[in-house]
């Protein structure tokens, strides 16, 4: 079934093949490899743009709708009206555009907007304009109630790689993933920028109506930065993992606005860094 108002996607070719020289141990041979792709998305309201970012192309419009709702440009589904690819007026960046209609509460004020947003697919959306934004929100801590075994945490980084198809392919993607209370897969997302996997997996619950996520896990590849967590809290996300550290920023935002984050989730092994009350099971203090 086709929601109104958003157009059925396009097949996203989410990787390239080239032919690359490998060396091993002394030995030169060509061979075809897989390169994850790169493009770049504009993101239009209306005919006005309003952010570039590189990302990975596929799920496009999930994209789309987590970037308007994490960033604060709307607070509900209902707000977009359309959400759809735009028509290149050269000819060229066919896919590449999206073009989303919001109803006129949601709209903004172009002529008042401080800055337009670019993106890398490194880092996303950088800065201390985004930090001083994001704290004037008045974001509401997420779910306190809600809790998680820490013998299931520990088996979903595998369940993360086993389902990153794109990833076994080129080996250059990151990924994040929601999971339910008993640790099921609920989604995964894969792109070039970690940022953007977690947009294309927050849009997902927008347009799905199952925001707020305030019984679900998010896990991400990589580390846990300040843009995940932010993005986690605006989505009610009360647990963030990731298999890697997290940034001072991202700490500090989730020990003001009590989220569970986590880091170093590896094997039998994990590093709470703030709301240890959400993990469930026995705990023994060295």
């Amino acid at each position: 079934m086709v929601r109104r108002g958003i157009n059925v996607p396009r097949k996203a070719r989410s990787v390239d093949l080239t032919q690359v020289s490998e060396w091993d141990d002394g030995n030169f041979r060509r061979k075809d490899d897989y390169l994850a792709a790169e493009e770049p998305l504009e993101i239009r309201i209306g005919a006005e743009p309003l952010s570039v970012t590189m990302r990975t192309p596929g799920h496009d419009r999930e994209l789309a709708a987590g970037f308007l709702f994490t960033e604060g440009l709307i607070q509900r589904r209902d707000q977009i009206v359309t959400l759809e690819i735009a028509e290149p007026r050269d000819g060229s960046n066919r896919g590449n555009v999206i073009e989303a209609q919001l109803t006129s509460e949601a709209a903004p004020d172009f002529a008042k907007l401080k800055r337009h947003f670019f993106a890398a697919s490194s880092c996303g959306i950088c800065g201390k304009a985004s930090i001083d934004s994001i704290r004037s929100r008045l974001l509401a801590a997420p779910n306190p109630d809600f809790r998680f075994d820490a013998e299931l945490l520990i088996t979903l980084p595998d369940a993360l790689r086993e389902s990153q198809d794109v990833f076994q392919r080129t080996g250059g993607l990151h990924a994040a993933a929601l999971f339910d209370p008993y640790g099921k897969l609920l989604v995964l997302r894969e792109d070039i920028g970690r940022h953007n996997a977690v947009d294309k997996v927050i849009g997902w619950a927008l347009l799905e109506g199952r925001v707020p996520l305030s019984d679900s896990v998010l896990l991400v590849s990589g580390r846990g930065g300040f843009e995940i967590v932010q993005k986690a809290i605006v989505a009610g996300v009360p647990v963030v993992a990731s298999v890697s550290a997290p940034s001072s920023l991202a700490v500090q935002l989730a020990r003001e606005l009590h989220l569970t984050l986590i880091g170093f989730l590896r094997g039998r092994r994990f590093v709470i860094y703030a709301g240890e009350q959400r993990m469930a099971g026995k705990t023994q203090k060295v």
